[in-house]
């Protein structure tokens, strides 16, 4: 199984909208959601399944992509690591996801998986961090194939 995780792209502060749902993309944050979803639609299978946080910033930057998605609750700021890896079957799911969301769960996911000690890694907004599972004698394990930031696409 592949999961790819995208963090959305640069969104304006809380305090110009007053709630962290409505934070919408900046005009930077466009073309980083753009730069992205152009490399991601040349790289992406078909048939990728895609999930989306209900946030609006999430959902601005999925649509970049072009394609259909799915929206999830489980994805939304507070939720967890676990969430996301149940919601995308981590790792006996098929195929690849694609999952556009949030710091820190991103990040926690990416610890849990590579066995990062601190428990979470820094995504940069409007990154990609491409995992795929696969099987081995001694057990499963995560590796990491690809990490791009819209800055040097």
């Amino acid at each position: 199984m592949d999961m790819i995780l995208w963090r959305h792209a640069e969104a304006v502060e809380l305090d110009l909208v007053g709630d962290d749902m409505e934070r919408y993309l900046t005009h930077k944050g466009e073309k980083q959601a753009a730069r992205m979803a152009a490399w991601l639609d040349r790289q992406m299978p078909e048939g990728t399944r895609i999930w989306v946080s209900p946030a609006v910033r999430t959902q601005q930057t999925a649509k970049a992509l072009g394609r259909k998605f799915k929206t999830s609750t489980a994805l939304a700021p507070l939720g967890t690591a676990s969430d996301l890896l149940d919601l995308v079957g981590w790792p006996q799911g098929k195929g690849c996801a694609l999952v556009v969301g949030h710091q820190p769960i991103l990040g926690q996911v990416v610890a849990q998986l590579l066995g990062i000690s601190s428990g979470e890694c820094a995504l940069r907004k409007g990154a990609v961090w491409w995992l795929r599972f696969r099987e081995r004698e001694e057990g499963g394990q995560a590796v990491l194939l690809s990490v791009q930031s819209p800055e040097l696409l």
